[in-house]
C-alpha cells in the first residue's frame, strides 16, 4: 500500500516541494543583498519549515524530540546519522535558534533553486571532496565562524547516507577539526529514523504513511576524551536509540 499510493502522492509530493524552493529563491536574494545575514536566516529558516512539512503530502509524520536543554550563547557539534535528504530541514528548522551549519559538497552550490544560494551565502563548509587540502581548508573556515558567532555545525559522521537504514561506522575526521578550533564547543547527537524508508523504493514511488522521527539526546562529556573517543561514543548512543 505504501508503494502503490506513492505512484498517486509522489508528483504531487514533488510539485509543491519543488515550488517550494523556486518561491524562495528570489525572497532568499532579496533578503541577503538588501537586509543581511539575520534576515536571510529567517527566510530560510521558513523555507525549512515548508520543505519539512511537505512530508505531509505522501502522509508521513514528522516528530522531532529535543527535550535537552541546550545554550544557545555556545558552539555545538551536532553529529548525526544520515539516511536521506529529507533528514536536514527538519534539523534547520527545529534547531534554527542554534544557527546550524552544515559541510556539503561543493556540486551542490549550483543549480538547485534555494538549496544553492542558502548553501552559497549561509556561512557552512562548501568542500571539494577531491581536494583534501580544500576540503580541510573549509572547515576550518566553518569552526572559525563557528567560534566568532556561536554558530552550530552538523556533521553527519557516516560520510554518506545509510539507504538501508543500517548505520555505518563514523568518520572522525570532520569532528577533529572543529574541535581543534572549538575545544569548549558541545558535542550532541541525533538520531535519525525512518527517512530512509521515505526513499526505499527510489525516487519514484517515494513511499507514504512512514513515521519519521529525529532525537537529540544528551550532550557527552568531552573533557579528557579525545575526538575519536567523542565519535565512537556518538555512535554508540546513536545506535542504542536505533536499536530501542
Amino acid at each position: 500500500m505504501n508503494k502503490l499510493l506513492g505512484y498517486v502522492l509522489s508528483p504531487i509530493f514533488y510539485i509543491g516541494f519543488f515550488l517550494t524552493l523556486v518561491i524562495f529563491q528570489p525572497i532568499q536574494w532579496v533578503c541577503y543583498k538588501f537586509f543581511g545575514y539575520k534576515a536571510h536566516k529567517s527566510s530560510v529558516d521558513v523555507l525549512n519549515f515548508f520543505l519539512t512539512y511537505n512530508q505531509w503530502l505522501l502522509g508521513n509524520s514528522i516528530t522531532f524530540v529535543n527535550q535537552q536543554q541546550l545554550p544557545e550563547n555556545r558552539s555545538i557539534v551536532f553529529i548525526a546519522n544520515h539516511q536521506s535528504m529529507y533528514d536536514i530541514p527538519a534539523i534547520i528548522y527545529f534547531l534554527r535558534k542554534y544557527h546550524v551549519k552544515f559541510i556539503s559538497k561543493i556540486e551542490l552550490t549550483r543549480g538547485i533553486p534555494s538549496i544553492s544560494f542558502n548553501l552559497k551565502y549561509g556561512g557552512g563548509a562548501n568542500i571539494d571532496r577531491k581536494d583534501n587540502k580544500q576540503s580541510i581548508g573549509e572547515i576550518i573556515k566553518l569552526g572559525r565562524r563557528m567560534k566568532e558567532n556561536n554558530w552550530s555545525a552538523m556533521i553527519f559522521a557516516e560520510g554518506t547516507r545509510a539507504k538501508d537504514g543500517k548505520i555505518k561506522r563514523f568518520h572522525v575526521g570532520g569532528i577533529a577539526t572543529l574541535l581543534k578550533i572549538n575545544p569548549e564547543a558541545l558535542v550532541v547527537p541525533i538520531a535519525i529514523e525512518n527517512s530512509w524508508r521515505i526513499v526505499r523504493y527510489g525516487a519514484y514511488p517515494l513511499s507514504t504513511g512512514e513515521k519519521i522521527r529525529w532525537t537529540v539526546l544528551p550532550p557527552l562529556t568531552t573533557a579528557g576524551k579525545s575526538p575519536e573517543e567523542v565519535t565512537a561514543e556518538a555512535e554508540q548512543v546513536i545506535r542504542e536509540k536505533l536499536q530501542q
